[in-house]
């Protein structure tokens, strides 16, 4: 056996074990490695779909004097293990998703809780990743630094319970996120950002808390221009006692008529949902979607299953409605959803595509643009804004990328 095949086995018995993910030590700071996922969607009778773990470290990047690099809310994994992970509805009843802890940087960086993509599911509708993170003490984390680093293929989704995020981007872009708004990114077919959630940038900033979900952009729609949109007041809706943001999409039935101006390119919802404590509501939904919901805290139940905190409780397609029940304590939920996405996906670090050599020449084509090659430069741009390099794209595993048939 090689030190490939022995590195391979190691990694696929770590995540068969359930541990972290494989993590070493970069000049000091903690490096968990980009993650490679193989999707495809099942559709409602399906079974599993593929997912590709990793295991190959990023390279180190050397931050200003003085200055301590977060990894930031991305994706950071090395080495594939082929794991099973399903995609789309399976059979009726609410699935538990348990998050797994990500450690974005050194031993004093934040740490974010990732339920999407995991091993028994990768996507909720369009949403293919979903990391929660906070209430965190950025005085004693750092808080959220995101160095200039590239998307393609998808749309990045913000949403804060507390503090504030400065978001900068190639589009020029310069702009503040606060709870009860949204930022959204579209990366198209490239697009580089920063993300600053720390006292340098917010003094009096103390704690930051909340949700990054990613939307993987249909065929259609992935090699546009890429955009971005700050939507400062999306739609607040009264249902039943429970106070509902809709920061994308609609909810369904009588209350489809809420719709967030947020521009989405396939059929979805994403909701805050505070529920006082001893209250039921039944929140009306589309029947075709398949749902999810992410719980920040209090004591939840869906549809009759306890749902523990940070865990993510996934729901198939078939009902008009959801019902969630608090108990002692109130809750704070995120919801999401969408219809079952019909196309084969590859992810694999920032981006999203479909193919090898759709995924290798956009990371060529990154480390190009950081070198200041023009043709690339033209494609994902620059972050003048931002005090410090761009974030390198890691190596490539040594397995070509694919997605896997149904």
């Amino acid at each position: 056996m090689d030190r490939g095949d022995e590195v391979r086995r190691a990694v696929r018995g770590q995540q068969l074990r359930g541990d972290r993910d494989p993590a070493r030590l970069v000049d000091g700071e903690l490096d968990h490695r980009p993650s490679l996922t193989h999707i495809t969607d099942t559709g409602n009778g399906g079974g599993p779909c593929r997912a590709l773990g990793t295991a190959v470290g990023r390279p180190a990047v050397e931050s200003p004097p003085g200055r301590r690099r977060s990894a930031g809310v991305t994706n950071l994994e090395v080495r594939p293990a082929e794991i099973e992970a399903a995609c789309g509805a399976r059979e009726p009843g609410v699935e538990l998703v348990g998050p797994r802890d990500v450690p974005l940087g050194g031993p004093r960086a934040m740490t974010v809780r990732r339920t999407l993509p995991s091993r028994t599911r990768s996507m909720i509708g369009p949403f293919c990743f979903a990391d929660h993170y906070g209430p965190d003490d950025i005085a004693a984390t750092g808080g959220m630094d995101v160095a200039p680093h590239p998307h393609i293929g998808l749309q990045t989704v913000t949403w804060l319970f507390e503090g504030t995020v400065l978001h900068q981007d190639s589009l020029g872009s310069v702009v503040e996120v606060s709870p009860g708004q949204l930022n959204l990114m579209t990366a198209g077919r490239g697009i580089a950002h920063s993300e600053e959630g720390t006292l340098a940038r917010f003094p009096a900033q103390r704690r930051l808390h909340g949700v990054q979900l990613w939307t993987a952009l249909p065929d259609a729609a992935r090699h546009g221009s890429p955009a971005f949109q700050h939507v400062a007041d999306p739609p607040v809706l009264d249902v039943g006692g429970a106070r509902v943001r809709v920061f994308m999409g609609a909810l369904g039935g009588e209350l489809a008529w809420a719709r967030s101006p947020a521009t989405a390119y396939s059929p979805l919802v994403a909701a805050q949902v505070d529920l006082p404590a001893r209250t039921t509501v039944r929140l009306p939904v589309e029947r075709g979607f398949e749902h999810g919901v992410l719980l920040d805290f209090g004591d939840l139940t869906v549809a009759g299953t306890s749902v523990p905190e940070a865990h993510l409780a996934y729901v198939p397609p078939g009902a008009d409605g959801l019902e969630l029940t608090a108990g002692q304590r109130p809750v704070r939920a995120v919801l999401i959803g969408g219809e079952p996405f019909g196309e084969k996906l590859l992810m694999w670090w920032n981006f999203v595509g479909r193919t090898h050599e759709e995924v290798a020449e956009a990371r060529a084509q990154w480390q190009a643009a950081i070198a200041g090659d023009t043709e690339a430069v033209a494609r994902f741009g620059t972050v003048p804004g931002y005090d410090g390099a761009p974030l390198p794209a890691p190596e490539l595993p040594n397995v070509r990328l694919r997605p896997r048939e149904r």
